[in-house]
């Protein structure tokens, strides 16, 4: 059964549009798969890939590369195309009464999703970048509230997920925040999953393997934490 019809767009009415025109062109130079066939050989859903090119807003870099690749095109190419309409996106001037989603989270973490409005840290990204890659335990401090849980969210983790010929892409990559009974909680992220690109561990809010997590085979009536081991 067909998919409902693309809307049309004017590619002369900014980034946005633009974008999304050449993302659609380059589906149709690779014979018009499916939303559905494009997700299959992804690791995004129909729907997410669908909206990439509506041009209602800039997609994030890992759904255009999962287009993008799905299409047979070059990521690295339309890496540079991204980086180039989202600097030209974050310079259009808005109106007063514009609808569109503030780029503010107040005292809320940005998310993965949140990386087109993560600016301002490119720097300390590629810093971390470079120890993660190089390291196999690395540590962020920092003051409460300073932004770590954001740096490594929409930070880290997109610049980790983006190809590079120096590195293979992970064969897995979880995030968790321990709690009070972490090996039971993540068994399963725990596990290291087979590829070139080895399984990324990032534990947000570390301090709680010391504040929260109770010694294994200690009496439930007088668990201790860990703190001071």
């Amino acid at each position: 059964m067909p998919g409902r019809p693309e809307s049309l767009l004017d590619p002369n009415a900014g980034a946005v549009p633009r974008f999304a025109a050449e993302l659609r062109k380059l589906r149709v130079e690779a014979g018009s798969p499916t939303h559905r066939v494009m997700a299959q050989c992804t690791k995004q859903g129909a729907s997410t890939l669908s909206q990439a090119a509506a041009g209602e807003r800039l997609p994030t870099l890992p759904v255009v590369l999962a287009h993008v690749r799905a299409c047979g095109g070059d990521e690295t190419e339309w890496q540079s195309r991204w980086r180039e309409a989202a600097a030209e996106v974050a310079a259009e001037p808005r109106t007063e009464d514009e609808d569109t989603e503030p780029p503010y989270r107040g005292l809320a973490r940005f998310e993965p999703g949140d990386v087109t409005l993560f600016f301002g840290r490119d720097e300390l990204t590629g810093r971390l970048l470079e120890l993660a890659c190089s390291r196999r335990f690395t540590a962020v401090f920092g003051p409460s509230g300073s932004g770590k849980s954001s740096l490594l969210r929409a930070g880290l983790i997109p610049r980790i997920q983006l190809p590079d010929p120096a590195r293979a892409l992970p064969a897995a990559l979880w995030v968790l925040t321990p709690g009070e009974h972490p090996l039971r909680t993540h068994a399963q992220r725990l596990t290291p999953k087979d590829g070139d690109g080895g399984t990324w561990l990032i534990v947000d809010q570390f301090e709680e393997l010391y504040t929260l997590c109770a010694l294994a085979g200690t009496d439930p009536g007088r668990s201790r934490t860990a703190r001071g081991l």
